[in-house]
Order: C-alpha cells, then structure tokens, then sequence
C-alpha cells in the first residue's frame, strides 16, 4: 500500500530593492519582512547603483522602489504589499489621538516609577502631582522641536496669540519652565501663576474654537506636525495646568496638604 504525500507548494515573492552602499531603502527592509512574516519565500534582488535603479524603474514604469511580485504580477512597494496581504495602511492625514494617548501613558508610568523610587508606593497624592508635571514637561518639548511650526498651528485659535503673536513664540517655553519648577515643587510663586495664566487662556480659546465657533481644527498641543483634532484633548491641556496651579498655590499656603512638605 504506497502512501501519497501531499505538500503545500511554498509561496514566493520577488522584491528588487535598493541596497547601495551608501543607502539601504528602509522601505525594502520592511517589504521584505513582511513577505516573510505571511509566510512568502523571497527571492530578494538588489539595485546596487543608480543607474540601475533608474533603468529598473523605466523598464517596469513605476516611480518607487522596493517593488514586490507575486505570480508574476507586480504588486507594488511596501504599502500596496500590505494592502495586497490585507492589511492596513495608515493614512498619513488621517486624525488620531494615538500621540496623546501614549504621551499621557508614559508619563504616568514616569510619575509612578518616580514615587516608587522615593517612597516605595507607586500610588502617592505625589505621583498625581508628577504626572501633571511631567505631561507639561513632555508636551512643551513636543512644541519645542519646531517651534516655528507650532506657532502657526496655535495662531489659528489662541485668543491671546492672535492679539499678540509672540505670545505664540513664548507658550511652549513657559509651559516648559512651569512643569520643571512643579516637578522640584520650587519657586511656587513663579510656576503657580504662569501655569494658572497660560492654562486659563489656553482654555478659553479651545472652548470658543471648538465649542462656540464650531471650528475643525488641528490641535497644537503635541506640537505643530501632529493631526491631533482641536478639543477635548487640548482643553484637558489646560484644564489640568489650572488644576495643578490651583493645588500648588493652596498648598503653598497651607490650605491642602502638600506632598513636597511630607
């Protein structure tokens, strides 16, 4: 009695990619490994020169490298792999709130980390006041790497910048100067009035932009690149400066207990 043995055939895939020696194409990088990953084997050739790129690209009318076939067909680069393999593809316009929502996850694990290292909780009225403290740090350094961009994105709804536009200029170092002066919970009678001051007019105009005027606008709060939609994201901005200058101001004087006094 002879036993038939069936086997699936291995999938292929061919992908020509740049690979000079001065520039690997990263995009040929991630082509590759994602062909492997679904399972494809992967007959990989390199475009070592120019000329050879560009004579590629003539030959097969295409505008881009890497360029992934399967069965003889040709599927494209990197994103139309991952479309053909059924992925997605993120739309580089599209709004999301993944930038803030990692931004504040990460700086409450910092204020966590922070307590746990000084009083062995992680789980302190202490922590709360670093998180706000240093998701003001983070967000102005957001601002801070193109501050040029940031302030066109913040003229288009700050009340105060469009009155005067160097204040467009000097929010991101004073948001900056307040949270590293909250998170040493020194010269409180510095932070407390620049954060109460810059929150408040902060606040004002995203609630007028976005809850009277109607507006759909792109949020400068993770700084002047990002499609972070105006609202509710920006406006807990500010709400928690106002917060956390209001708490600081009374426990400087001695109206709440102060986690700096303990």
């Amino acid at each position: 009695m002879s036993t038939i043995e069936l086997t699936n055939p291995a999938k292929k895939a061919v992908i020509h990619r740049m690979v000079m020696p001065s520039h690997t194409c990263p995009y040929g990088l991630k082509a590759m490994d994602l062909l492997r990953r679904s399972g494809y084997e992967v007959e990989d050739h390199h475009l070592t020169t120019r000329e050879e790129t560009d004579a590629f690209k003539a030959e097969h009318d295409v505008k881009t490298t890497p360029q992934v076939f399967i069965d003889g067909r040709r599927i494209g680069g990197y994103d139309d792999t991952r479309r053909f393999l059924g992925k997605t593809v993120v739309d580089p316009r599209a709004t999301t709130y993944r930038p803030v929502v990692v931004l504040f996850a990460v700086t409450a694990l910092m204020a966590m980390a922070a307590s746990y290292a000084v009083s062995g909780n992680p789980f302190t009225l202490r922590a709360a006041e670093w998180f706000i403290s240093f998701s003001m740090v983070v967000l102005a350094l957001l601002k801070l790497q193109n501050v040029e961009s940031f302030a066109t994105m913040f003229l288009n709804y700050d009340l105060l910048a469009k009155r005067w536009v160097p204040y467009s200029y000097i929010y991101p170092y004073a948001e900056g100067m307040a949270g590293v002066l909250m998170v040493a919970g020194a010269l409180t009678w510095l932070s407390v009035p620049i954060a109460l001051f810059v929150g408040t007019v902060g606040a004002a105009s995203v609630f007028k932009a976005v809850y009277i005027d109607k507006r759909e606008l792109k949020c400068a709060c993770v700084g002047g690149s990002s499609n972070v939609p105006l609202g509710f994201v920006s406006l807990t901005e500010n709400l928690m400066m106002i917060a956390m200058a209001v708490w600081m101001g009374l426990g400087a004087i001695g109206a709440v207990p102060s986690p700096h006094m303990m």
